[in-house]
């Protein structure tokens, strides 16, 4: 069975460990955990990730945020992935930081990532992992925090938030989105 884990993000070395890039470091964190590694594919980094009989297509799109719907219309259709064996890693400025929550469709909330995804899907009815990267920032500096670097203290608070993704994919590919979400979104 065949799995597409999206992790979003900005290829290039000056959005590296940003907020906007956690979907990236997300999926770094469980391959680093693992013997795999990932290889330069089109539209983007992938890593073939075997887990209890599942085969999880780990994707880091390189076609930046705004774009990242081709990227995964494209790795959907090549893998025959169904729809509901997409999870897509996303920052999310409305949770508090390091909150991890599962969803099984909604709205962009004015993601670029999110937004370019569901046009290019021509829906929004596939399941995500929103981290929260809080919201920490004066008006009109929304752009410059999303695309900043973690402080010191942030990076120490999303450690343990970003290992608990890699269990959170791997028990929305073997258990399911619902049991996941009752799992997880309670804590």
């Amino acid at each position: 069975m065949n799995f597409l884990i999206v992790g979003l993000g900005n290829i290039g070395t000056e959005y590296q460990h940003t907020r906007h890039n956690i979907g990236f470091d997300a999926l770094d964190q469980m391959v680093a955990e693992s013997k795999f590694e990932f290889t330069e594919e089109r539209y983007g980094t992938i890593c073939e990730y075997k887990f209890k009989g599942r085969r999880l297509i780990l994707l880091k799109p390189n076609t930046y945020m705004n774009l990242s719907g081709k990227a995964v219309n494209y790795w959907l259709q090549k893998e025959k992935v169904p729809i509901e064996n997409l999870l897509v890693i996303v920052d999310d400025l409305a949770l508090p930081l390091g909150q991890l929550r599962l969803r099984p469709k909604g709205g962009d909330a004015g993601h670029n990532g999110l937004k370019h995804i569901n046009e290019i899907l021509g829906h929004q009815d596939y399941a995500r992992l929103r981290f929260g990267i809080g919201s920490n920032f004066l008006k009109g500096q929304q752009v410059d925090y999303v695309l900043g670097h973690w402080t010191k203290e942030e990076s120490v608070a999303i450690e343990e938030p970003i290992k608990k993704c890699t269990q959170i994919i791997k028990s929305f590919c073997t258990i399911g989105l619902g049991p996941s979400m009752t799992q997880f979104n309670s804590k």
